[in-house]
């Protein structure tokens, strides 16, 4: 019989005490679980001066058009933009609905009356949507920048929203989300800005930006 050495024996009990920790963990971890019996239609929202709103609440389209979920995509302001995931969300037609109501960010229209005409409509279809009982998820992309201009109105969507159908999840988008949103919300993610390429003179990409 092969005696161990000292470092083998130390080894051998720091593997023995890092299962046991791990066993532990994975106990209290089901307790938890075993407690999450709720399902239904969340409202999530991504908001943050970080890069990445849009493309965490696209993956989370991406997840929907898996498990053979319906999905409406409202984009409240890149309606002037060719994006790749409006490319390949195109080949699903049977589950994907997009509604390009927005005509471009609000520094390039210089015009707010039509501004707020484009996000008025825009909510309206989405509205139509998920009150619809057609979708699971209903993303409302940058719905977050027309409320920070109160091109429509915080109450009636906070209230809208509140009072959904169980059956289907809304994602809004964009940074500066309304307080009353955020409060109203189940699922809130706020991307934080680190470092960004913008600031070293990199213009927007294909593949990164659209």
């Amino acid at each position: 019989m092969t005696e161990q050495t000292p470092n083998e024996d130390q080894d051998a009990e720091a593997h023995a005490r890092a299962n046991e920790k791990r066993r532990k963990h994975k106990e209290a971890k089901d307790r938890i679980l075993a407690k999450k019996t709720k399902t239904g239609g969340l409202l999530i929202v991504h908001t943050g001066k970080g890069k990445g709103k849009t493309t965490a609440a696209m993956g989370m389209v991406m997840r929907c058009i898996g498990h053979g979920m319906k999905v409406g995509i409202v984009q409240f302001v890149k309606g002037a933009w060719e994006t790749g995931e409006r490319d390949v969300l195109d080949t699903f037609p049977d589950q994907v609905e997009i509604a390009v109501m927005g005509e471009g960010f609000t520094w390039e229209t210089q015009d707010r009356s039509r501004d707020i005409v484009a996000a008025n409509k825009a909510w309206e279809r989405g509205k139509e949507m998920i009150a619809s009982g057609e979708y699971g998820f209903v993303l409302l992309d940058e719905i977050n920048i027309v409320l920070r201009y109160d091109y429509i109105d915080i109450d009636e969507v906070v209230e809208f929203l509140s009072n959904k159908p169980l059956s289907v999840h809304v994602a809004c988008t964009g940074r500066n989300a309304k307080p009353a949103l955020i409060e109203a919300a189940d699922l809130v993610t706020e991307m934080t800005e680190i470092k960004h390429h913008f600031r070293a003179d990199f213009k927007a990409q294909s593949g990164i930006e659209f």
